[in-house]
């Protein structure tokens, strides 16, 4: 009988990617658009105008006040995207390729496959979630990838351990980059001023019919891969394939890449996961002695002369009125971790939700309530400190990450991990290869000299050369 396997499309395929050329590459991807906010995606693109932020964050190029939203922000990203081709900026392979992509910053190295992922493989759980996504950031993303009729911002995603697959990407790695660049980590706090720390991004291009094979069947033997990084762009390349298989779009639809997203994946052991840490706004009408007793109840609370960042599973950091304490949940609190146990249960986030942010503060729904907020642990204690120290938050609290053993259990048991669990370290960035979904896009390009740019007042390109940036 035939594996059903055998019926769904390849787990993976390659494409022919859009990249910038290498000497302005550097110029060219930008921190993923959640990353920051408006005033820092502002500061950072103003003096980059190649800048993938141009694209993901069009309204910061359009009149202050303008809705990020609206129908003019996406047509704006459409019209610099257009731009970019149209003078060389990103220029498309001609043939299918498949990607191999570094990320250097200082003694960290991660090395993963960009590739087009097969959106049925994650409808069917093949690839699989572990996170909620909020309906208005989807249609966000949707609108985003329409306007462009590309994907420009990479899910990530995590392998189990292949030596085949390590052997393949240490074999392509032995030769030069394609594409190497710089470019400033702008996820750090600008505040402390960290812009200066920097990650080196490579890329090379595997365009060898051999490897490509070997490196396909390569990933067709892993039971299943895992979105890390990227619910809400995974969710809305969904949408977009439903969309236009619904909409008979006829040969355009036949050959193109819609029925696949953009994705690095990464071996999950050699990644670095971080905790995402909470601050709270008030003590729920307590004051702080009667807050550490109903702490007590539950926790063992030891003040600490140092500042306590949790080293183990069940530790946690209270930051309260210039002082450290360690709180360690008592055992009869957690919960077992046998085979039949609920993976998301023993989460340190649930259990900090569970057995003192609800129980105690009265936070219910830590999706929504305004009292809780949230700092990666990119940004140090002190992001957790400084807050408080302003006046700005009443208390933080410092956890240990979760493991990617943990996201992967919880995936596997079809469950979504608590929100704003998991803080992956280092980012990708947007712009180093992008897929068009209409495979016209890499061959129908317009002509430079009779494109014209949108008016002055609304585009960053205006000053700037067609033949490319100085």
């Amino acid at each position: 009988m035939t594996h059903p396997r055998s019926l769904s499309p390849p787990l993976i395929a390659p494409f022919c990617g859009l990249r910038p050329t290498p000497d302005i590459a550097g110029a060219v991807i930008a921190p993923h658009y959640d990353v920051m906010d408006t005033v820092e995606a502002r500061a950072f693109a103003k003096e980059r105008p190649w800048s993938f932020l141009h694209l993901s964050r069009a309204g910061i190029d359009l009149p202050a006040g303008t809705n990020p939203h609206a129908a003019q922000a996406y047509a704006q990203a459409a019209a610099q995207f257009l731009h970019m081709r149209a003078v060389g900026v990103l220029r498309a392979d001609p043939a299918p390729c498949y990607y191999v992509y570094r990320a250097t910053r200082g003694a960290q190295v991660q090395t993963g496959l960009v590739l087009a992922a097969s959106v049925e493989a994650y409808q069917e759980g093949r690839i699989r979630r572990h996170e909620l996504t909020l309906a208005a950031k989807e249609d966000d993303r949707v609108r985003q990838i329409e306007a462009l009729d590309a994907q420009t911002a990479p899910a990530f995603l995590l392998h189990r351990r292949s030596p085949a697959i390590d052997d393949l990407l240490a074999q392509i790695t032995e030769h030069p980059p394609a594409l190497q660049a710089e470019a400033p980590d702008a996820v750090r706090d600008p505040k402390r001023d960290q812009h200066g720390d920097r990650v080196q991004h490579q890329l090379w291009v595997v365009d060898q019919p051999e490897q490509i094979a070997q490196l396909t069947a390569a990933f067709e033997a892993q039971p299943r891969l895992y979105i890390a990084d990227g619910h809400h762009r995974t969710a809305a390349a969904a949408r977009i394939a439903d969309g236009r298989a619904q909409a008979a779009l006829g040969n355009r639809s036949a050959h193109g890449h819609w029925k696949r997203f953009l994705a690095v994946s990464f071996p999950a052991d050699a990644l670095q996961i971080l905790a995402v840490h909470r601050l709270v706004r008030d003590l729920n009408g307590l004051n702080p002695t009667t807050f550490l007793r109903r702490i007590a109840e539950r926790f063992d609370v030891t003040p600490s002369e140092t500042a306590v960042l949790p080293e183990a599973p069940g530790l946690f950091g209270l930051y309260l009125d210039q002082r450290w304490y360690r709180l360690r949940l008592h055992a009869g609190r957690i919960p077992h971790r046998g085979s039949q146990a609920d993976p998301v249960a023993r989460l340190d986030v649930r259990l900090l939700q569970d057995q003192l942010l609800q129980p105690v503060l009265g936070i219910e729904d830590p999706r929504q309530d305004p009292r809780l907020d949230f700092v990666g642990g990119i940004r140090g204690l002190e992001g957790l400190i400084r807050p408080v120290d302003q006046g700005r938050m009443r208390a933080a609290f410092a956890l240990h990450p979760a493991s990617l053993e943990d996201l992967m259990a919880v995936a596997d048991a079809g469950l979504t991990m608590p929100p704003k669990c998991t803080w992956f370290e280092t980012k990708l960035v947007d712009g180093l290869v992008s897929l068009p979904l209409d495979l016209a896009i890499t061959r129908d390009m317009p002509d430079a000299d009779t494109w014209h740019a949108p008016s002055p007042a609304r585009h960053p390109m205006d000053a700037i050369s067609m033949s490319g940036p100085a």
